[in-house]
């Protein structure tokens, strides 16, 4: 079977970021560190990324060969579970209490915006109907977060941490004002994953693809007049905004061939690098070494902050090799 080499490349770029900005030892410069609240930072365009480009690989999978329901709920409770497994291993290895057991991340986000994307990809296989669906899941997203409060989206009282204290519970979440994978920003998500899912199909009209990020940016800039754009509680606006940026980078991978060819051998087998490259990390953090290798390669260039993005490149360039190796052995690890 042929690859879209530009998938390839974008799900590698979306792993490359993510590798990057999980490694850095110590504070480095803001732009590399997830926006605290509202705004966007490079960190903060890992997760669409890879979540538009499910969708673009789902739209590829599905024009070759009917999608069953079956695979739909197999490759959803795979992912789902390979979650949970690396949350236990962190709070395993990271000698952490189990009653405080983090039950969302970003697989499980990944596995239930797929699930949802797709059953709707089954139901309303009609272009006009999908992008229908995607934009009403954004308004119900939007609409809950003011219905909700006056103050829609403060970071203490706003619905998506209400649904959160109520599943998985105040003591199953990232922090104690919400999980930034729960539940309720799935809906957003998904409408994510169905913009992808539409790029994908409309892969070889450059022209259309081009018009379709530029309104998907123009509808961004239009919402956050009205909400925030926030990766925390992923705002309607931040999934317009990101959505938009990804389907031009696609049209951008599509147009330039095999360029970026270290970004799509990584994009081969993008679940395994992420989950062996966090595995990795979480050990060295347990034996208490990470901040030990950074103090011992003593890398003494512009300031602490630009040394650290040396530090991380380094690890990238280390998971990259891993993920050519790979490659060149023909290794494609599929769920």
């Amino acid at each position: 079977m042929n690859r879209i080499f530009a998938l390839d490349e974008l799900r590698g770029l979306a792993i490359c970021i993510m590798i990057f900005v999980d490694a850095p030892p110590t504070m480095t410069y803001a732009i590399f560190h997830h926006a605290a609240w509202e705004g966007l930072t490079i960190a903060d365009l890992a997760f669409p990324l890879f979540v538009s480009a499910m969708g673009m690989s789902a739209a590829v999978s599905s024009s070759r060969k009917i999608i069953s329901w079956q695979k739909i709920f197999r490759r959803t409770f795979l992912i789902f579970l390979l979650g949970i497994i690396l949350n236990a291993i962190t709070f395993l290895l990271l000698g952490l209490d189990f009653a405080n057991f983090r039950v969302f991340g970003i697989l499980q986000r990944l596995a239930l915006a797929y699930a949802l994307g797709m059953a709707i990809v089954k139901i309303f296989s009609d272009d006009k109907k999908i992008l229908s669906a995607a934009m009403i899941l954004l308004i119900l997203s939007s609409a809950g977060f003011h219905l909700y409060s006056e103050n829609p989206f403060a970071q203490s009282n706003n619905i998506s941490l209400a649904v959160d204290l109520i599943f998985p519970g105040a003591n199953h979440i990232y922090t104690p004002t919400g999980d930034p994978e729960g539940l309720y920003g799935t809906l957003a998500t998904t409408a994510s994953m169905l913009f992808g899912f539409l790029a994908g199909r409309w892969r070889e009209k450059f022209s259309w693809l081009i018009i379709f990020g530029t309104v998907l940016l123009a509808l961004a800039g239009l919402w956050s007049f009205f909400d925030i754009i926030a990766k925390q509680i992923w705002t309607a606006p931040f999934a317009l905004l990101t959505s938009g940026l990804n389907v031009i980078l696609f049209v951008i991978f599509l147009r330039t061939g095999k360029f970026f060819g270290a970004f799509a051998a990584m994009g081969k087998n993008p679940l395994f690098l992420f989950m062996a490259s966090n595995i990795a990390l979480i050990v060295f953090y347990a034996i208490g070494a990470w901040t030990k290798i950074f103090e011992w390669m003593r890398l003494e260039f512009i300031s602490v902050e630009f040394n650290v993005v040396i530090f991380c490149l380094i690890w990238v360039v280390l998971w990259a090799l891993i993920g050519k190796f790979l490659d060149r052995l023909g290794i494609v690890i599929k769920l």
